[in-house]
């Protein structure tokens, strides 16, 4: 029970992540595109992470960026960045420059009823096939 001076907060759990996990690999292995895979809880920590056989390792941190950028804006996926701020010259400029903070696909929240628990992040694909992944592995949970 919550008081006004806390709040209770639902978060995946690691079986929840490896169910995340297993869809997004799965999901990325029918398309035949070797991505990283990161699976954080709702506070954006990493839970659980692979690097497919195949997959550029520089891709692995940015995998892990976009499921914190998630988490860090409660749920925003980092496809709607762009457009949140493509018209603000000064913001846009800005906030890129701001650690961890990825504005393009691959990033979306894990939720269950509604709230989010968690983020997916994918990167090794194209942005939309990274997205795609992403959003296969979030809907392994509810």
């Amino acid at each position: 029970m919550s008081s006004p001076s806390t709040s209770l907060r639902r978060t995946l759990t690691y079986a929840g992540a490896r169910s995340v996990l297993d869809a997004a690999v799965a999901h990325a292995e029918r398309i035949g595109v070797p991505v990283n895979v990161c699976v954080a809880d709702a506070s954006g920590d990493v839970l659980t992470a692979a690097r497919m056989d195949g997959a550029a390792l520089m891709s692995y941190p940015i995998a892990v960026d976009k499921a914190y950028t998630v988490a860090a804006f409660q749920g925003l996926p980092t496809h709607a960045w762009f457009d949140l701020i493509k018209d603000e010259p000064a913001l846009r400029e800005g906030i890129v420059h701001r650690d961890r903070l990825v504005v393009f696909a691959g990033g979306v929240p894990v939720r269950v009823d509604g709230e989010v628990v968690g983020a997916v992040g994918v990167s090794g694909g194209s942005a939309e096939q990274d997205r795609e992944v992403a959003e296969a592995g979030a809907t392994a949970v509810s």
